[in-house]
């Protein structure tokens, strides 16, 4: 008795560990790449996988997007200036096969290659395009990671540069710039206010050398602006063409 119900525990043992190592449940996002006798046979999943012990194996993949922090990268741009870029890196596996017998960690791999990539595209720009052109650089980097890695059934979705930190010299330098800008953007304003001005008043003295009075009425009109002033002394405008009638008259008194 002792013997046979050592030996059905024994075969229920067996049995358990049997459908242990042979039962597999692959989540949605889950894909099983089966190797029978370390040939590949397939990709299976998600759901219920079979498999037979010792003569098969799997290996999991991972369908999901993954978020990969690019480390800060030393950059020299193409104006000769050093600062450190880092990026974030979104990427997802659109062929399980590809990824797992293609390339031995393709985190590892991508990592790298983002790091090499970043350093690469950013070391032909200028500063000032790596500080005002983001998106367009972002879309370089993304396009060239996503054809270097199509080999290994990877899909890179996003690259997005995080920071281009500078050191205190450039930063005041930067600043001093953009104070300079400022005013030379106020010194080109006010000139072209002058300008502006100076074309009204000769287009305004056209039209009143063409209408003496005209001319009258805005002497009259300085002489009220002039007399509605609190001041102790007066100073009249005397008109060009009555100094012409006295200067004449004395001419021909003389």
């Amino acid at each position: 008795m002792t013997l046979e119900y050592l030996t059905y525990a024994s075969i229920a043992v067996l049995v358990v560990l049997f459908l242990s190592s042979a039962i597999r449940i692959l989540r949605e996002y889950e894909r099983g790449v089966i190797f029978t006798l370390g040939r590949f046979t397939g990709v299976k999943g998600p759901g219920l996988i079979i498999l037979i012990p010792v003569v098969q194996q799997m290996v999991k993949a991972d369908l999901r997007v993954m978020v990969q922090v690019v480390p800060p990268q030393d950059v020299i741009s193409r104006d000769n200036v050093s600062v450190k870029v880092n990026a974030v890196l979104y990427f997802r596996i659109v062929d399980a096969e590809r990824a797992i017998i293609k390339v031995g960690d393709y985190m590892a791999a991508t990592s790298q290659l983002a790091q090499t990539t970043l350093r690469s595209v950013l070391g032909k720009h200028e500063l000032d395009e790596m500080l005002a052109e983001r998106d367009r650089l972002n879309a370089d980097v993304q396009e060239i990671l996503d054809q270097q890695t199509d080999a290994w059934g990877i899909k890179v979705t996003t690259v997005e540069i995080k920071d281009v930190d500078l050191n205190e010299t450039m930063v005041r330098a930067i600043a001093k710039q953009a104070e300079a800008e400022r005013l030379r953007r106020a010194k080109v304003i006010n000139a072209m206010g002058e300008q502006q001005a100076a074309e009204k008043l000769v287009e305004a003295g056209r039209i009143l050398s063409q209408q003496p009075q005209a001319m009258q009425l805005r002497y009259f009109a300085a002489l009220h602006d002039v007399a509605g002033e609190r001041s102790s002394t007066v100073v009249f405008p005397l008109p060009m063409d009555l100094l012409g009638h006295v200067t004449g008259r004395r001419s021909e008194a003389t």
